[in-house]
């Protein structure tokens, strides 16, 4: 029975890719730095590989990076609210550094939001007012993280009965476990 409800979620994580207004198109992912604070946000999903990796994008300059470079061990939360169903994906993050590969999807970000990445100031760097934001012409901060998972854990909630699972990656076959809700 665990496999199909694997299964189910391959397919929302992917129709989270797909189709714009899917709840699992955005996910909380939480960082841990060297201040040991955590810290939360929400992302932008762009791509699930097929052995589940998914990979979003960010400012090479934000605090995430810096985490990241400082801890990689990172979790992500996705909800579905029509469905009940949250997955946490615990794993690990790889910052993309090659340059080919940055530049093909650099090129396929839409042109609005290119911008995201082109401002003259880091992410989180205090202003006085939003209307002073400036923008790099020629250059971009545009960086890819891609969190390779290492347990999933699924929570469906029903009016009678919990379902719980956690999935656990080893040597790249994933194995089911009920738990207790």
């Amino acid at each position: 029975m665990t496999d199909n409800i694997f299964s189910e979620i391959q397919k929302e994580l992917d129709l989270g890719v797909s189709e714009k207004k899917h709840p699992f198109k955005l996910a909380v992912l939480g960082t841990v730095g060297l201040d040991q604070m955590a810290r939360l946000r929400t992302i932008v999903v762009r791509k699930i590989s097929k052995d589940l990796r998914v990979t979003f994008y960010t400012d090479k300059r934000s605090k995430k990076v810096t985490h990241i470079k400082e801890n990689n061990k990172v979790s992500m939360l996705f909800y579905h609210p029509e469905k009940s169903i949250q997955l946490k994906i615990e794993g690990i993050a790889t910052l993309i550094n090659d340059a080919a590969i940055l530049k093909q999807y650099w090129t396929a970000v839409g042109e609005r939001s290119k911008k995201d990445y082109t401002t003259t100031k880091a992410p989180g760097t205090e202003i006085t007012n939003s209307e002073g934001i400036e923008y790099l012409n020629e250059t971009h901060h545009f960086c890819m993280i891609i969190v390779e998972p290492k347990k999933i854990e699924y929570l469906k909630l029903n009016p009678d009965t919990h379902t719980r699972i956690r999935y656990s990656n080893e040597n790249g076959k994933w194995h089911g476990e009920f738990l207790v809700p």
